[in-house]
Order: structure tokens, then sequence, then C-alpha cells
């Protein structure tokens, strides 16, 4: 990393210069965004893998954090015994997976979604870390974008060290991860995909000859904490393992409403804790997701019907999966759906603000 941040130092000067040509000036802004594309493509990727992952109970079958070695996957019996052998040391086998009866076999096809997810997280490394070390040798980084564009470098790096904290929370103590460690987790793959995609827009408009890139305004800001909310109780269910506490819709155990809530635990206790409570919000602050998208997508549709039929799209098909994974208790085909779209609202939701801040005086209309 070090190395990286002197590569820069050498790189940004070169990089405040102007682009030769008009032509070039268009090139070189579409060839990054295309790229960044690209990168998040595989981004939403690793964020369904990982939905699987969880939902297989698959995420602590690799015990160690071997950022080089580990890419190569077990290839001889031995490698494997040795591999289930360090599974057996922890709580989730001795006191769940062992009593239930899990073989070898067994345990090959959950190190496998892990190992996936693993490998996924080296090549989207990979991906985002070579092409930027060439545009930025090639001085073809547009002036203003080779911090975010280091940034980001930084954060997905991080994202694999928060990976591994996740997972080390489980090892010892737990028969699961945290879930506010799995919420971290999730949340920063959300977070970069979003910086992704707001960077690669940024740079379309760079090339159509837009100079300043789109600002955050204050509209969008509140709708993008809003989904904050929402997918961070997402996250907790998942992490608690709340989800089949209800198959019913839109009633949960017979009510609408929270009843018999015993709140001596401290209220700001149980709205983290409690998988009750917390599964309870998940369902109900969607609607509140809900009515901020709309008028995002209707406040955009002026600037592109594309990007509000996008945003429609997205999150109607996330509430309806969200139903059949209810009613179907949690069947992980759903499941596993809700989260892909749930990275979709993500992506409609940053081209729909990323819009307003383009044209910040449709912000409140």
């Amino acid at each position: 990393m070090l190395l990286y941040c002197r590569f820069f130092q050498l790189c940004y000067p070169a990089m405040s210069h102007s682009l030769n040509t008009p032509a070039e000036h268009f090139k070189r802004p579409i060839a990054i965004s295309n790229w960044l594309y690209s990168v998040a493509f595989l981004v939403f990727i690793i964020v369904v893998v990982g939905g699987i992952t969880r939902l297989t109970e698959s995420g602590l079958s690799i015990t160690e954090w071997k950022p080089i070695t580990g890419a190569i996957p077990p290839l001889s019996q031995e490698t494997w015994a040795s591999e289930f052998e360090k599974y057996q040391q922890i709580p989730e086998y001795q006191e769940i997976n062992g009593p239930a009866g899990m073989g070898l076999e067994d345990f090959k096809l959950i190190y496998f979604w892990e190992w996936i997810h693993r490998l996924l997280g080296r090549l989207i490394g990979l991906a985002f870390a070579l092409p930027l070390a060439w545009f930025a040798f090639k001085r073809a980084i547009p002036q203003g974008y080779g911090g975010r564009l280091s940034g980001l470098l930084i954060l997905g790096g991080m994202q694999g060290v928060i990976g591994w904290w996740m997972v080390s929370s489980g090892l010892t103590e737990r028969t699961d991860v945290s879930h506010f460690r799995l919420a971290t987790h999730l949340l920063t793959a959300l977070v970069i995909l979003t910086g992704l995609v707001w960077t690669a827009l940024d740079l379309r408009q760079l090339a159509a000859g837009q100079q300043k890139p789109s600002r955050l305004t204050a509209f969008g800001a509140t709708v993008f904490g809003v989904l904050f909310i929402q997918l961070l109780f997402g996250a907790y269910t998942a992490g608690l393992n709340a989800g089949p506490m209800s198959d019913t819709w839109p009633l949960m155990h017979g009510s609408l409403f929270l009843i018999g809530i015993d709140w001596s635990g401290g209220v700001w206790s149980m709205l983290n804790n409690d998988p009750y409570i917390v599964y309870y919000i998940h369902r109900w602050w969607a609607w509140v997701a809900v009515g901020f998208l709309i008028v995002l997508a209707r406040r955009v549709r002026k600037q592109s019907r594309a990007a509000s039929i996008a945003i429609h799209t997205a999150f109607g098909t996330q509430i309806l999966l969200g139903i059949a994974t209810v009613m179907s208790s949690v069947d992980i085909n759903y499941a596993v759906l809700h989260q892909a779209v749930g990275a979709l609202v993500v992506i409609s939701t940053a081209w729909g603000v990323h819009l307003l801040g383009r044209y910040p005086e449709h912000s409140k209309t």
C-alpha cells in the first residue's frame, strides 16, 4: 500500500495536465467509466455469492486468513482432511454440524461457497488495482479523480480485513458471526458499489463536456440515509437469523404491531439485538424507503425516464421478493434473489441521486 501511495504521488502531477485533443478528452473518461462499471458488476456478483454463503451457513468453513496462498483450494485428500480437522475445532461444528452428522463431503460443499466468495474478493482487488495502475502510468486519469479512485482502492483493501474480522468473531466462542460485523461487511460492499457507479457516472458527464461532477443534494443524502437504515436492519435480520420467525405477511404472529415486548433490556440494545424487533423494523421501515424512492423516481423522470423506471422496478421487485421470502419460510432461492435485487436498489438509487446532483434545480420539484 505504501508503494501505491508513493506511485500515485509521482503520477498526480502528470494527471493535472489537460488532455491534448478532444478525441482523447472523450476516450479516456469513457474507458475508465467502462472499467468501473465492470468492477461494479463483479461487486454485485460477490454480494450475491455472499448471500449464498450466508444462507448455506458456509462462512466459517475456512478458519484461516491467507490472502495469497488461500487462493489455492485443497487439491488432495490429505489437504481436505486437514481443513476439515481445523473446522472441527470451532463451536459451529462442535455444537451444530457435528451432532447433526456432518461428514467430509458435506464440509466440501460449504467450503466451496466460502472459497468462491474469497476468490471473488481477490479477483476484484486485481481487477481494480491493475487497471488503475495502468491508467495512472498512461496519465489517463482526469484531474480530480486520482484521489477518489485511490480511496476506492483503499476501501476495497479494508473490505478484505473487515471480512476476516467478521469471520473471526465466529471461530472461538460463538456458533455464528457477529451480526454487527456482518452488517459492516455487507454495507461496506454496498458503499463501494455506490462509489464505483457514482464515479463512473461522473466520468460519463466529463466525457460529455460537463466539467463539474455531480454533487450530493440534501434530498439525495436523505434518501441514502433512509435506504442505509433499511439495509442495516436487513443485515441484522440475516445475522440474527430472524427471517424464519414469521411466515405470514403482513401480520407477524397475528398482529400488525409489536405486542408483549419486555423493554427492560434497554431500548437501544433491543433495537439492535432482539431478533423479533429487528425483523419487525426491517419489514415496516421498507415502506418508508419506498416512499422516498417514489419521490426520487418522480423527480428524476424528466432527466431520465430510464432511471425512473429502474428505481420503480427495483424496489417493486424487492417488495415482492421480500414477501415471497417471508411466506416461504426463507426459501434460499427467494432469499438470494432478495439480496441481489437489494444491490440493484442501491445501484438505481445511486443513479437517481446522481441525476439530482447533476441537475440540482430539479431536486425540489
